[in-house]
């Protein structure tokens, strides 16, 4: 099944005169097993795009569909547990809570639909392990380096069986070999079955997808396989 299905969305901000385009009859699907990066300049619609795939945003047309589910069809409380069950969000802003731990941060997506805190945490450990952290699963975040609380946040959108992986430029705090290792982590749920859909700026992040969309102005513009590496992303289509 199609884990994750855009069909002619449209999203726009405002009314009349002052409407904002954010996007415009914009259709993907993502399969299990795929990785799809999106570029496009600033403001064409890329963190628009991944906020409506997450459900944290509603499309003005067309509708967005998890694992045949329509995003639109569910009341407020279903499509947050939607959300827990199917979906890794990792936000450019992190969204870590203060005011818990590492491992803390990590597990609450679980503890949120009802799983023991004794029983979430060593699902929270793997997660934090597979990122490089288990040591410092006990530090809160201002206790933390900027790319390690990245690495948390990443560690909270991989945490459980989630099947779509959604990534807001996830390795911009991170050093070169970190975000190298990340992404391989990232590719790696996705050879295991799951599905991701990566924002990105940089084409030698985009290498790593199994297809590349190009969004300007909202509307897609390309799609293309990085078959070439990542010389082959360089430029954005006019």
């Amino acid at each position: 099944m199609t884990v994750l299905e855009l069909r002619a969305v449209d999203r726009v901000h405002g009314s009349g005169d002052t409407a904002v385009h954010a996007l415009r009859g914009v259709s993907i699907t993502v399969q299990p097993g795929e990785l799809v990066a999106v570029m496009g300049p600033s403001g064409s619609g890329k963190s628009t795009l991944l906020n409506l795939a997450g459900g944290l945003d509603s499309p003005t047309g067309g509708m967005v569909l998890v694992e045949g589910v329509s995003l639109g069809g569910q009341g407020r409380n279903a499509l947050a547990k939607l959300r827990r069950a199917h979906i890794g969000y990792v936000f450019q802003d992190l969204n870590l809570l203060p005011s818990l731990t590492a491992v803390e941060n990590v597990t609450l997506p679980l503890e949120l639909d009802g799983v023991s805190p004794r029983k979430a945490r060593p699902f929270g450990e793997r997660a934090l392990d597979e990122v490089g952290l288990l040591a410092i699963a006990e530090r809160f975040p201002d206790e933390m380096s900027g790319g390690q609380q990245q690495r948390v946040a990443i560690a909270r959108a991989l945490v459980g069986e989630r099947r779509l992986m959604l990534a807001d430029e996830p390795t911009g705090a991170l050093d070169s070999q970190t975000g190298e290792s990340v992404l391989k982590l990232l590719r790696s749920r996705v050879d295991a079955g799951a599905a991701a859909v990566l924002v990105t700026h940089e084409a030698r992040h985009a290498a790593w997808a199994d297809r590349v969309i190009f969004l300007r102005d909202g509307s897609v513009v390309d799609s293309s396989a990085p078959l070439n590496g990542p010389e082959h992303l360089l430029e954005l289509p006019s």
